[in-house]
């Protein structure tokens, strides 16, 4: 049994993830309980639907998954609270960034572990997770709580968590940046504020809409809109230049996931 769920924290990610459980009716909102100090507009409006706020102790009990979804710097705060008062059978989820299984693990008094790596599309309903368990039972139960908010990949090996979050869980920052660039790139060519907004927007996200429904690969999407000698491969040559993206990609990679480990030290 999945339910009821406790969530030990509801910032963005886990108030992402309340947005996107109740969207999809995945969950009943009285089997959700959520501990938060200072909730947000998520965890207020998972309350007014039925979820429990900032439960007493003693009905932790009840949680059958508990996912950790505070602050990397703060787990062990939350897991020292909360471990005393669980069910010995319950089942940690954790999205924590960096912070591996068997540390989790021993905070919460030997109990199974599942990791995963999400992001906050899930609110929408079209997050990616990367998961990782070493306990086929824990591995369901992230299964069941992210298959309602999107694409769930399973990793084979622990290590490759880092790797996943540097490519999965930060990437949508990465777009985000490369947006913010394009619209003031549109900006200093001549357009006004409001023009590149929206080109820049409403293209890219139309690109990625594309990508999706065809799945084709990116690089024959690239070719099919590159003419040569035309306007797109001058700019391609810049952008997959000797400093361009794909270096620029592999260096900011490598740095996400050296701070993952930082994180889990």
């Amino acid at each position: 049994m999945i339910t009821p769920i406790l969530m030990l924290g509801a910032g963005r990610m886990g108030g992402a993830m309340l947005d996107g459980w109740l969207a999809a009716g995945a969950f009943a909102p009285a089997d959700l309980m959520i501990r938060d100090p200072a909730p947000g507009p998520s965890a207020l409006a998972a309350q007014a639907a039925g979820a429990t706020l900032n439960p007493p102790e003693p009905e932790l009990a009840r949680a059958r998954t508990v996912v950790l979804a505070v602050k990397p710097q703060l787990w062990r705060e939350a897991a020292a609270e909360a471990e005393p008062h669980l069910a010995p059978d319950a089942v940690v989820v954790s999205i924590a960034a960096g912070v591996k299984s068997a540390d989790i693990s021993q905070a919460f008094g030997g109990r199974a572990v599942a990791r995963v790596m999400p992001t906050t599309a899930a609110a929408i309903g079209q997050g990616t997770a990367s998961l990782f368990a070493d306990d086929a039972d824990a591995l369901a139960r992230a299964s069941a709580l992210f298959a309602p908010l999107g694409v769930v990949t399973p990793l084979a090996d622990e290590g490759l968590m880092h790797a996943a979050t540097a490519v999965s869980g930060s990437a949508p920052a990465y777009l985000y940046a490369f947006i913010e660039a394009l619209e003031a790139a549109g900006i200093t060519a001549g357009l006004a504020p409001q023009d590149a907004r929206q080109l820049a927007r409403s293209t890219l996200t139309g690109a990625a809409a594309l990508l999706a429904r065809t799945g084709e690969e990116p690089t024959e999407l690239r070719r099919q809109v590159t003419s040569p000698g035309g306007t797109t491969e001058a700019a391609l040559n810049v952008l997959l230049g000797p400093k361009g993206l794909q270096v620029l990609m592999r260096e900011a990679v490598a740095a996400a996931v050296r701070r993952s480990k930082e994180l889990g030290s």
